[in-house]
């Protein structure tokens, strides 16, 4: 298979065919996600910061309602990321009061959403504020080998997952990027929508390129000209020679392969990183000159996702849970790909 075939192709697991056959999401209690800001509210500030469960509610329809309920505009509600639908999740809102007092947050009318705790902060919360997320999973209806179970979720443990972009970012059946291409070639949009056309855009590009490299097993090792992230930041750094320091550094998860985000010019990988990436930019070249036009720049994501805590029991003979927490950016989704197929 050539590499723009595969690139096409259905994305391949770095640990083989998933030992397991389940179903996720049979309820919204058996996807918990719980926000990790990675900092706290100040107690003082003309905002209010909510700690808000939601069960089956948009992140969006919750700020609108938020905004409706204090009697402010929909621009002074803000939040650091957009949370799972069919879920039970914990978050963190904003809300601008300048000078107004707090509402009776208790008295917030939808059974589906409540207000957990409110404090005050100088600051409106911006998206991609935060730190990552934890997860609690339950696997329902499970079928397969126990065994080999735990021998991928111990491989999970020790070398993580490839770092996919999750089916969430490509919309209904994979149709955002369509709409991408439908974009560059003259088709007008609107403004809020192009942002997600263009992250789509980017995702197909990264997904393909490490496709290909879980398919040569090197999405956790080097190539000749690699590009390094560094962990925990959107820093990256290369490419230069592999030594023994950057060995040791990628064996403690200090830094990571990356894959390109998709912009101006040309990606900062040479040798045989560097081929890969353009000839992936080559066989999607109507994204890649969308992007460019749209004047996006260069950036990287890590090839390699590392759960922390990763930590599994189970329940019945036929329940299993997962838990960890991802950095942000990340999808619980590919963690459990490597592990589940759909039943």
């Amino acid at each position: 298979m050539s590499e723009s075939e595969l690139a096409q192709a259905p994305l391949p697991w770095a640990y083989g065919i998933p030992p397991l056959e389940a179903r996720l999401r049979s309820a919204p209690e058996d996807f918990v996600v719980e926000e990790v800001l990675g900092y706290d509210a100040e107690g003082a500030g003309e905002h209010a910061l909510l700690w808000v469960e939601k069960r089956g509610a948009n992140t969006d329809w919750v700020a609108r309602e938020l905004a409706k309920f204090a009697g402010v505009s929909q621009v002074a509600v803000g939040y650091a990321g957009m949370k799972d639908r069919h879920a039970v999740t914990l978050q963190t809102f904003s809300v601008q009061l300048a000078g107004k007092p707090d509402p009776d947050w208790s008295a917030f009318p939808h059974a589906e959403v409540k207000v957990l705790a409110a404090t005050r902060h100088s600051r409106k919360l911006k998206r991609g504020a935060l730190r990552g997320n934890r997860f609690v999973l339950v696997l329902r209806e499970v079928k397969g080998d126990r065994e080999a179970a735990e021998r991928v979720l111990a491989q999970i443990a020790a070398r993580g997952v490839p770092n996919y972009y999750g089916e969430q970012r490509f919309g209904r059946e994979g149709g955002n990027v369509a709409q991408a291409r439908a974009m560059f070639a003259g088709r007008r949009v609107e403004r809020d929508k192009r942002s997600f056309l263009l992250s789509a855009a980017r995702s197909q590009i990264f997904n393909s390129v490490l496709a290909v490299r879980v398919e040569r097993a090197v999405w956790d090792s080097p190539l000749d000209g690699e590009v390094w992230s560094l962990a925990g930041s959107r820093s990256w750094f290369g490419p230069e020679p592999f030594s023994e320091a950057l060995a040791e550094r990628l064996a403690r998860a200090d830094i990571h392969p990356s894959g390109p985000l998709w912009g101006q010019g040309e990606p900062p990988t040479q040798g045989d990183a560097g081929a890969l990436e353009r000839e992936i930019g080559a066989a999607n070249g109507d994204l890649a000159a969308g992007l460019a036009s749209a004047r996006m720049d260069q950036e990287r994501r890590p090839l390699r996702l590392m759960p922390k805590d990763l930590k599994w029991r189970w329940l019945d003979d036929a329940a299993l849970e997962l838990s960890f927490e991802l950095p942000a950016g990340a999808y619980a989704t590919v963690v459990v790909r490597e592990l589940a197929s759909s039943s």
